[in-house]
């Protein structure tokens, strides 16, 4: 079914209301464009009058989205986004298809990448473009086919692979252990503690495992495993490391364990996928092959 004219506008003027939201002036959007902030307002206008709707509220010499206008920028940013995709996907292999996949930086960088030759010897035929996110991934307005990321596979409306169950340990520099005297796990809490944004109940679950009750740990946040890990080289606190990652450093002495060995975190590594996507020829070669890299045995790369 072929729609009306009035409800497919032009990408220009898309790109344009994209970037007012984005950015919050036309000013940036006009930079961002390359274009002139008269040229992107004329495009905002006809966007208006094409859809007969109120999208911008002008402000004296200012533009800024009206609420029905916010919520049509962000349909608007997934649609550019997965035409942006498909465009790529294309351009770059219109053969043997490819596969764009978000990944976490260190899991992915860790175990997925040095295990990528073994698939493009398999699959020469498939390119895979990758993308890092820190936080959820949302399907629809990223366009991704596929991501890796730690949870526990409650995302709705997608399938999974458990890629990896995870292990942390407590750990921090020598002088500060050096400084304090630790005789349980409950003396951690007096201890500056170093959290990681992503997992905000990780030290809360540790202290559980200890038979300790604690809902509400203080401390220092940290966006990703490699600024919290430099934190702790540098005596700031104590962090709750994956063993794998922390492994060099404590085999170095530049970390060593604050109290008890690894402990299971409340999730693991996944790989999913959308169910739209699920059907998908790159999709499916890269879920068989990566079901082959799983094993009991299987060591994380250092």
């Amino acid at each position: 079914m072929s729609l009306p004219r009035r409800f497919l506008p032009s990408i220009a003027s898309l790109r344009a209301l994209e970037a007012l939201d984005r950015l919050g002036s036309a000013t940036a959007a006009a930079e961002a464009l390359s274009q002139s902030q008269s040229a992107v307002s004329r495009q905002l206008q006809s966007l208006e009058e094409q859809l007969g709707a109120s999208l911008i509220r002008r402000e004296g010499r200012g533009m800024r989205l009206t609420p029905q206008g916010g919520e049509y920028a962000q349909a608007v940013r997934g649609a550019l986004n997965q035409i942006a995709r498909a465009s790529m996907k294309a351009a770059l292999n219109p053969a043997g298809g490819s596969l764009s996949l978000a990944i976490l930086p260190t899991f992915g960088m860790r175990w997925l990448v040095p295990r990528l030759p073994d698939f493009a010897r398999i699959h020469p035929e498939v390119t895979i473009n990758l993308s890092t996110r820190l936080r959820a991934f949302d399907f629809d307005a990223e366009g991704f086919d596929a991501a890796i990321h730690f949870g526990r596979a409650d995302w709705p409306g997608t399938q999974a692979i458990k890629l990896h169950p995870e292990q942390v340990v407590a750990v921090c520099a020598p002088a500060l252990l050096d400084a304090h005297s630790i005789t349980s796990a409950q003396d951690l809490l007096t201890l500056p503690l170093l959290h990681i944004e992503t997992r905000p109940e990780a030290w809360p679950a540790w202290f559980a495992t200890q038979g300790i009750d604690a809902p509400r740990v203080p401390g220092t946040v940290h966006d990703q495993f490699s600024t919290i890990t430099q934190a702790a080289l540098h005596g700031l606190g104590v962090a709750l490391l994956p063993d794998y990652l922390a492994a060099h450093d404590l085999a170095a002495g530049r970390l060593t364990p604050v109290w008890g060995g690894p402990t299971p975190s409340p999730g693991a590594y996944w790989l999913v996928w959308p169910v739209s996507k699920a059907e998908d020829g790159a999709l499916r070669k890269f879920r068989d092959w990566i079901q082959g890299q799983i094993g009991a045995d299987d060591l994380l790369p250092r």
